[in-house]
C-alpha cells in the first residue's frame, strides 16, 4: 500500500515540518529540494505560540533553545513624534508549552533540518527537482517513488501548484522588504531591542528585533517599489534607503539602527489571492505555495507550520489509498477560513502601519483608547490556536 508513503516538493519550513509531522503519525517521506543545500536567507522570523506549540511538540526546543530570543512585549512606535504610541505585552500570551520566539531563519531551518536528517523515516533529495507526477496503480508515481500523496511546499511560485493549479499565479502587492542584519554590539546600548519594535511611517514601516540569541539584530523595512523577476531578490544600496527614510520624515533612533546595517536585500512581496489554493486529487498545497501572504501579521511561517500539523492529522485518519483524497479535502476545508482571515489582517495592519497625516494621529489616538491589553486580546484568535 503507498499510501503510507508521502512526497513533497520542497525543503523549506513548511516542507520540513511536514516531513517530522507526517513521520511522528507512522508515515515514510521522502523530500524533493532543487537546491544542492539548504540556505536561508539572512533574516528573522517571529513564531508566535500557535507556531512555537507545533514545534515544541515535536521535540525541537532543545535544539532551538540556544538560539532564540523570548521578547517580554512590541513596542509600537511612530515616526510622526519619534515616540511610542504603546506597549503590548507577550507575557500573558506565551505558555511553557508554547512561548513567543525570535529566530534567525537559518537557525530554525537548521534544527528542522538535523531533525529530518537524523529520522529514519524521512529521505531528504537535495539538488533533486521535484518529478512530474503520474497516475499509479495504486497512488501517484514521483520519478522512482510510488506515493499516496503529493505534498507542494515550494514557495510562492511553486512548481506543484503550476500544474495542479496553472490559473494561480502570485501578484505583486506594490511593497518591497529591504531586510538586513547587524551585530548587536555595533548598535549602543540605547538602541539594542530586547523585544520587538514596529516603528510605523508615512508608506513606510520599520520591524526591529534581536535573534541569534540576542548576538544579532534583525531589521526589514517596506516600502513601495516596482517588481523584481519573480522569486528573486537583490542587493540594495544603503543610501537608497537613507532616502526614503528621510531624516525629515524619520527619527533618528530609527535611521541610526538602520545605518548599522552593512548589507540590504530586496525582497519583492508577492500574494497569492485570499483562499489561496489547496488541493486537488492527491496533490496539495501547503505555506506559501497555498497562500502566499504580506508578512504584517507576522504569520507567515507559522501558518505554513499549521498546515503541516494539520495535514498530518488529516492523512493518518486514512484507512487506505482511497481514502487519501478525503483526507486532503478535509485538510482544505480546515485550514482555508482561518488562513484567510489570516491573509486579510495582515493586508489590513500593513494600510493602517503605513497611515499619515491626520489619518496617524487619529490610528495613535485610537490604539492608546484601546489600552494595551484590547490590543493583545485581538490577537488571542491567532495565538490560542491549537490542533
Amino acid at each position: 500500500m503507498t499510501s503510507r508513503t508521502i512526497v513533497i516538493a520542497g525543503a523549506g519550513i513548511g516542507g520540513l515540518t511536514a516531513a517530522l509531522a507526517l513521520a511522528a503519525r507512522g508515515f515514510r517521506v521522502t523530500i524533493f529540494e532543487k537546491a544542492e543545500r539548504l540556505e536561508e536567507a539572512g533574516a528573522g522570523l517571529q513564531l508566535a505560540p500557535n507556531a512555537s506549540r507545533i514545534l515544541v511538540g515535536l521535540g525541537l526546543a532543545p535544539a532551538l533553545a540556544p538560539h532564540v530570543v523570548t521578547p517580554d512585549s512590541v513596542s509600537i512606535r511612530t515616526a510622526r513624534s519619534g515616540g511610542e504610541v504603546i506597549r503590548v505585552s507577550l507575557a500573558a500570551s506565551a505558555r511553557p508549552d508554547a512561548p513567543y520566539w525570535l529566530v534567525h531563519r537559518a537557525d530554525l531551518q537548521g534544527a528542522l533540518q538535523a531533525a529530518v536528517q537524523s529520522h529514519p523515516a524521512i529521505e531528504l533529495r537535495l539538488a533533486t527537482p521535484v518529478p512530474d507526477a503520474r497516475a499509479g496503480r495504486d497512488g501517484l508515481v514521483i520519478g522512482d517513488t510510488e506515493a499516496g500523496a503529493l505534498i507542494g511546499a515550494d514557495g510562492a511560485w511553486s512548481k506543484v501548484r503550476a500544474a495542479a493549479f496553472p490559473d494561480i499565479q502570485p501578484q505583486f502587492s506594490g511593497l518591497i522588504a529591504w531586510r538586513g542584519t547587524c551585530d548587536a554590539a555595533s548598535l549602543p546600548q540605547s538602541l539594542r531591542p530586547t523585544g520587538v519594535q514596529l516603528w510605523m511611517g508615512p508608506q513606510a514601516h520599520l520591524v526591529i528585533y534581536p535573534m541569534s540569541a540576542g548576538q544579532r539584530i534583525n531589521l526589514v523595512a517596506i516600502v513601495g517599489g516596482a517588481p523584481l523577476p519573480p522569486g528573486s531578490n537583490a542587493p540594495g544600496a544603503g543610501d537608497e534607503l537613507d532616502a526614503l527614510f528621510s531624516r525629515a520624515r524619520w527619527p533618528s533612533s530609527a535611521r541610526d539602527t538602520i545605518a548599522a546595517v552593512n548589507q540590504w536585500s530586496r525582497w519583492p512581496l508577492y500574494t497569492i489571492p485570499d483562499g489561496g489554493a489547496w488541493h486537488s486529487g492527491r496533490v496539495a498545497l501547503l505555506g506559501d505555495a497555498a497562500h502566499a501572504m504580506l508578512p504584517f501579521a507576522a504569520q507567515g511561517a507559522a501558518m505554513a507550520i499549521e498546515d503541516a500539523a494539520v495535514l498530518a492529522q488529516s492523512l493518518c485518519t486514512t484507512r487506505d489509498d482511497r481514502g487519501i483524497p478525503a483526507a486532503l479535502a478535509h485538510y482544505a476545508a480546515l485550514r482555508m477560513p482561518r488562513v484567510t482571515r489570516v491573509q486579510r489582517i495582515a493586508r489590513q495592519q500593513g494600510r493602517i502601519y503605513h497611515l499619515h497625516g491626520p489619518m496617524a494621529l487619529a490610528r495613535d489616538s485610537a490604539m492608546r483608547l484601546l489600552g494595551p491589553q484590547r490590543l493583545t486580546a485581538r490577537q488571542d484568535w491567532i495565538y490560542d490556536w491549537k490542533l
